[in-house]
Parts: C-alpha cells; sequence; structure tokens
C-alpha cells in the first residue's frame, strides 16, 4: 500500500488520460478542480520557508490551492469557520435532521445543480420553519445551518442536505423561548411530505418558466407528459427526512459541525491503493451496521465519481436561515439569549460558548510549536537555494 496515497496522486497518474478520453464531455469547472488538486502543495503553486523560534527548526512548505473540493485544504478552512461560528451557538440541545432527494429527482439535479440545488435549501429551510412555526408541534421561529453534500460512501451521486437545528426558538409573538420536547424535535412523516411537496411545486414551476435542461439520458423528460408522469411517481413515493438523537452543548455541537461543513467526496485517508489502472478505497455499509469495506473501481471510473460532487462557480454549500440568517445575525443571537436568561434565570449558562485553543495551524515536527514564516515565493518564481540546504521537514 503507497504510503500517503492522495487523490493527487491518482489525478497526476490517471489524470491526463481520462482527461483524453472525455476531452469533449469535462466542464471548465472539472478541469480546474483537477488541475488545482494536482498542484496542491507542490513547488508550482510556490511556497515559502517556514521556522521555529523554539527549537530552530527550518523547513519549506508549499503552497495550497485552496480549493473547495480539495481533501488538503480543508483543515484550515472549517476550523476558522469553526471559531467564527462558536459565538453563535447557544446553550440548548441541537438536533441533525437530513433532507434526501429520490433518485429520479437526483438525476434532474445533476444536469441543473444550482438552480435544483438552490431549490433544495429553500424548500427544506422552509419546511422545517413551516412545520416549527405550528402550535400544535412547537410554535416558534427557529434558527438552522444547512450543508449540501452530494455523495454516498462509495461515491455515487446522492445529493442531501444536513441542518443542525437548535432545540427551540423564541416565541411568535417573542416574549419567550420555546423549547422542544426532550428528545424530540418535529415528526420526520410531518416533515416528509411537506418537504415533497414544496419542492415538487418549485420543480414544477422552474420547469414551466424554461429553466430546466434535459439532455443524455434525461432528454425524453422535456417532453411536458414525461415530466409530468416523472414528477408524478416522485410525488407518490416516501421522501426520506430523518432526524438523529439530539446532541447538548456548544463543544459538541462545533465537534459535530466540524464532520460536516467543509468535508469533501472523499478524504485521502479513506483511499487504499492505485495499481494497474484501478483504484481502492475504504467505505462504510451503513445498510450492514455501518460495516467497513473495501471497494476497486477502475482508475477512470473512480475520477468520474469524485468529478460527479464539483460545485458550480459561486455557489455557496453551507447557508443559514431563520435566526442563524447572516442579516442581523448577532442581534437575534443576543435577544435569543436573553429569552433563556429569562426563562432559566441563570444568565451565565447564556454566556457566549467559548472554544478550546486549536491547534497550531503549521506545528513544528520536532516540539510542536507554530512555525513562522521567516521568506515566500510566488509562482513562476525560483524558491531561494538556501532554504533547501536548510529544510529539516
Amino acid at each position: 500500500m503507497p504510503a500517503g496515497l492522495e487523490v493527487a496522486d491518482i489525478f497526476r497518474h490517471y489524470g491526463p488520460a481520462y482527461t483524453q478520453a472525455h476531452d469533449g464531455h469535462l466542464g471548465r469547472v472539472e478541469r480546474r478542480v483537477m488541475s488545482a488538486i494536482q498542484l496542491c502543495r507542490t513547488a508550482a503553486l510556490g511556497g515559502h520557508v517556514e521556522g521555529c523560534r523554539a527549537c530552530g527548526v527550518v523547513r519549506v512548505a508549499y503552497n495550497s490551492c485552496r480549493n473547495r473540493h480539495c481533501p488538503k485544504c480543508q483543515g484550515t478552512v472549517a476550523r476558522d469557520w469553526l471559531e467564527a461560528r462558536a459565538g453563535d451557538l447557544l446553550p440548548v440541545p441541537y438536533f441533525h435532521v437530513v433532507f434526501t432527494l429520490p433518485a429520479e429527482i437526483a438525476s434532474i439535479a445533476f444536469q441543473n445543480k444550482k438552480l435544483v440545488y438552490t431549490i433544495l435549501f429553500r424548500t427544506a429551510a422552509e419546511t422545517l420553519r413551516i412545520i416549527a412555526a405550528d402550535p400544535k408541534h412547537l410554535g416558534a421561529g427557529i434558527g438552522l445551518i444547512a450543508v449540501l453534500h452530494s455523495w454516498g460512501q462509495t461515491l455515487s451521486y446522492h445529493p442531501h442536505l444536513h441542518c443542525i437545528v437548535p432545540g427551540g426558538g423564541p416565541s411568535l409573538d417573542g416574549p419567550r423561548w420555546v423549547a422542544c420536547r426532550p428528545n424530540f424535535f418535529l415528526p420526520v412523516r410531518v416533515l416528509s411530505r411537506l418537504f415533497r411537496r414544496l419542492f415538487l411545486q418549485a420543480l414544477r414551476a422552474a420547469f414551466a418558466s424554461g429553466q430546466l435542461q434535459f439532455f443524455g439520458d434525461t432528454a425524453e423528460v422535456a417532453d411536458p407528459q414525461a415530466f409530468t408522469r416523472l414528477l408524478t411517481s416522485a410525488g407518490r413515493q416516501d421522501w426520506v427526512v430523518y432526524a438523529k438523537p439530539p446532541f447538548g452543548g456548544p463543544e459538541q455541537v462545533l465537534a459535530y459541525l466540524s464532520r460536516y461543513t467543509h468535508r469533501v467526496a472523499i478524504a485521502n485517508s479513506r483511499l487504499v491503493s492505485m495499481a494497474d489502472g484501478k483504484v481502492t478505497f475504504r467505505w462504510r455499509d451503513y445498510r450492514h451496521g455501518r460495516r467497513p469495506r473495501a471497494m476497486t473501481l477502475d482508475a477512470g471510473e473512480f475520477i468520474r465519481r469524485f468529478l460527479l460532487h464539483t460545485l458550480p462557480d459561486g455557489f455557496h454549500r453551507i447557508r443559514h436561515f431563520g435566526f442563524l440568517a447572516n442579516g442581523q445575525r448577532a442581534a437575534r443571537i443576543k435577544a435569543c439569549r436573553v429569552l433563556l436568561a429569562k426563562q432559566t434565570q441563570k444568565i451565565k449558562n447564556c454566556a457566549k460558548p467559548t472554544m478550546k485553543a486549536p491547534p497550531a495551524a503549521r506545528p513544528c515536527p520536532c516540539c510542536g510549536r507554530s512555525m513562522v514564516r521567516i521568506t515566500a515565493w510566488y509562482h513562476g518564481q525560483a524558491p531561494p537555494e538556501w532554504a533547501f540546504r536548510n529544510d529539516s521537514s
């Protein structure tokens, strides 16, 4: 098994042949993703020399590509995002609700990613807010963080939305905090039916206004009667919406969020081997008790599956709704804290959550302290020769 096998190694070794074989079908986004991942943390992107003031170690570090699909570039981004979100968390239980699209709709989503993903975000958030506002269920205005994933464990195309939701919210008239029942948020069957209705309504409107595109295997759905039959069939199915057991405390929420917010289709740690035109990786079979398994694919098929999950330019895969929406979020969070303090009479419990100091972004390999930048060079420039003479990495 190759030590430290990465997606970048697979792209470097098999990417040129894949690009040539699919030259007429690869889009600009997919080409840019492949190029960025191959060049990430190589001399081609430039780099810098950094040193440790504590023990004197000096090493060369190459620049990251910062592409959001790159398995090596998400750690720092996730850490910064979580630090920024720590002050938004409330001292209440949090719930994890997942909205999934059926296979027939997923095929349309793949060819209309920006439009259908936007509908998915909007209708899932609207579903949660409508049911939560109903006095029969909660009677409160809620907030949520929604994160889009489009992959399954085997890199199949499986668009779904992870929603992290505080277990309660301000009453509709505003003067008090309404908490959900212990260990129960909202009825998933009710959520599923409303989500299905709202999503299909939005998709039908998009079709009527000519916003959807159909080609390849779905070309026949462009016919209005065929599209109507597809939506009728989808409307008869049970759409998968499920809520996981609640977890409490700001620290647990942050740890949970870190597993979802900046994840990519496959982590380098799951790669097992690359040989003879094939790639083997680990996956978990959730249908059989999370049993660990290994899958081997032709390298071209692995690359194809990875590229299924590229996002359109400028598309935001993490979004905030309700009292966590970006506009006036700080003021709304403050108001929620006041309501919680009135309810519990323990203002100290409503203080902003604190995070443990994150590990050094660039730890010294010798003593673990932070490395500091000494000098840098950029794309197209030659690195200083002395840097490599003193490199201790």
